[in-house]
Formats: structure tokens, sequence, C-alpha cells
């Protein structure tokens, strides 16, 4: 109790000396005391007198009104068993076998244990994953894939850069005068370090000058081989005769690959590829200005691919988090060999 008495008594010399001083922030100087403070005994004396000067007794542990641990515990289970579900229809599903929760107190729930983004789900699953569907559910599998198509390969992997590349096109947009513009595209499946150039329309060259004044040489200068490329079986790529993209390959030592049925390639790292170019670099670009040639259009996607070969970091399989240019550069140390600068 003497210690009680003790902070009353210091408690009230405060208010007392800043009646005294008529200066709050005076006396809360002298007593080094925040004014908030002081406010906030000077409303507990009115209140109640010295007893509002005495130390409020300790807030409750648990609230009444604190969700059941079962609840918590079943929304985050519930939660990684779907996580394509969305708040509310966890609540739906939670509510048919016997728990009241609301989407809000869901979201906070897995907001605190680090699932309330899709992002999250999607990169806490990976990690469960490891390479292989242990444990995993089709469902969970399907939803993977669909957050990130380059982990439809994990089957099938490239073990070194250079072994294999996927090569497409796609449109992007269209230049000031309406002209359709289109995306020749490579990407290499070891850490999807890709090449890009623009064109106006399609021809069976386009594919040729893309790998031959972008990628071999991106190769070369780092001691690297190209084994194989994969590519659709449209005409850009495949012919009878002397078709200039297999003669070219040919001339390279390169393997082509195509798939079995008709149409494009469908491997997750074009797929990833061609989604982000869309996502990321398609809106912003044709928000900023219209494009009056290709070239112009060139020189701002050839910035782009900069930032998304060497600084942009690539979530889940497979980079894990690396940039395109780190995949290379350790594998290249690994080889002792010197990365290229």
């Amino acid at each position: 109790m003497g210690y009680e008495n003790k902070l009353v008594g210091e408690r009230l010399t405060l208010l007392e000396l800043a009646e005294t001083l008529g200066n709050v922030t005076e006396a809360c100087r002298r007593k080094n005391i925040s004014r908030s403070r002081f406010y906030n005994y000077k409303r507990r004396f009115q209140a109640n007198g010295l007893e509002g000067l005495k130390n409020l007794p300790p807030v409750h542990a648990s609230h009444p009104l604190t969700t059941p641990q079962a609840v918590v515990e079943r929304s985050v289970e519930v939660s990684r068993e779907h996580p394509a579900w969305g708040c509310s229809r966890i609540s739906n599903y939670l509510a048919l076998i016997g728990f009241s929760v609301s989407g809000p107190t869901i979201q906070k729930i897995l907001t605190r244990h680090g699932i309330g983004m899709r992002k999250k789900r999607w990169l806490k699953l990976e990690e469960r994953a490891q390479g292989a569907d242990t444990g995993l559910t089709c469902e969970q599998i399907a939803w993977l894939e669909r957050q990130n198509p380059c982990f439809r390969e994990r089957y099938n992997e490239s073990s070194r850069p250079g072994e294999l590349l996927c090569q497409g096109s796609f449109y992007v947009g269209c230049l000031q005068n309406g002209d359709p513009v289109r995306v020749q595209a490579v990407v290499d499946t070891y850490g999807s370090y890709a090449f890009g150039r623009l064109f106006i329309r399609k021809a069976r060259d386009h594919a040729v000058l893309l790998l031959n004044n972008k990628v071999l040489p991106f190769y070369k200068e780092r001691g690297l081989e190209i084994s194989a490329i994969l590519t659709g079986n449209n005409r850009e790529y495949c012919g009878k005769g002397s078709h200039p993209y297999e003669l070219y390959l040919n001339l390279a030592k390169i393997e082509h690959v195509t798939p079995s049925g008709t149409g494009s390639p469908t491997n997750g790292f074009a797929d990833r590829f061609r989604w982000i170019v869309l996502s990321e670099f398609v809106p912003k670009t044709f928000r900023q200005k219209l494009y009056a040639t290709v070239e112009a259009l060139q020189a701002a996607f050839d910035r782009w691919l900069v930032y998304y070969n060497t600084k942009r970091s690539h979530l889940g399989y497979r980079n894990m988090g690396r940039r395109p240019v780190e995949t290379i550069d350790q594998y290249l140390e690994g080889q002792n060999i010197k990365p290229h600068s």
C-alpha cells in the first residue's frame, strides 16, 4: 500500500503544481511527464477523486468477444486446404459445419497467420510442395499452376542455362496509326531469362532475327551452348523445304523441339513471361503515351527487359526470389566461369 500511496501523492502534486503555475506545459516539464498523461490523471481525479489516481487494474488477457481458438485453427486449416477460396466462401463453409465467424474476422485471422493475401498463400503452398506433389491435393496443384505456370514444368527441369529455350510470339498493342504490334520472345527454362523484339506483322524471318541478333550472341559471350529450342507448330517456325527458321537452327546445330499436337507451345516459362508482359509492361507503357514507330516502342521494351532480367525478383518456382540474371551468374560461378559483366 505504501508504494500505491506514493504514486497517488506524486500525481496529486503534479495536478497542484499545474494549478499553481497556471501552465500545464511547465508543470509537465518539471515532473518529466507528457501532457497526455497529465490530462489522463486530471480526468480520472475529477471523476473518482484520489481513487482515480491509483494504478488501473490490468486488462484481462482475453476479451469476451475473442474468436475461439478452435474457430481460428479451423479457419486457417480450410484456407490452406482451399487456397483459392475467399473469406466469404470460407465463412459460409464453416457455418455449414457449425462454426459462426464473419468474413472480415476470417481475413484478420488469415493475415495474422501470414496467409491473408493470395500471393502469400501461393508461396506458402509452394514451400510445402518443395518440387514434388507430396501432400498436395489435385485442387491445390491446379491452383498453384494457375498462379505460377512455371510450376507445370517441375518434372522436366533444365539443368543449365541454354539447355532448353522457348520461343513464341503474341500481340501486345497498337501503334499510333493503328498498326498491330507483336513481340517475338525467347525464354530460358533454366531461370526465365528472356529476350524480345517487336514487329508490326508476322514473318518467318523475325524469329531468326531475334535469335541471330540477341539470343545466340548472349550465350556465346558467356561460353554457354544452346541445345534445343521449343516452338509451336505454326508457320513462323515450321514448314516444308527450306524454311528459314529450321535452316538457321540446323546451321547453328540447335535441336528444334515442337509439341506433339498443333498450335503454340504450352511451356509454363513462356506462358508466365507472356502474362508478365501483358500485365506489367503493356498497361503502364501504353497509358503513358502513344508510340508512332515500332522503334520507339522497342526502346521502351528494351528498358523494361533490363528491369525484368536484372532487377525484378521472380517469386515461386523456379527462381524462388532470384532475378533471372542471378540464375545464370550463379551457374557460371558454380562452373568456375567468370560471369559476363
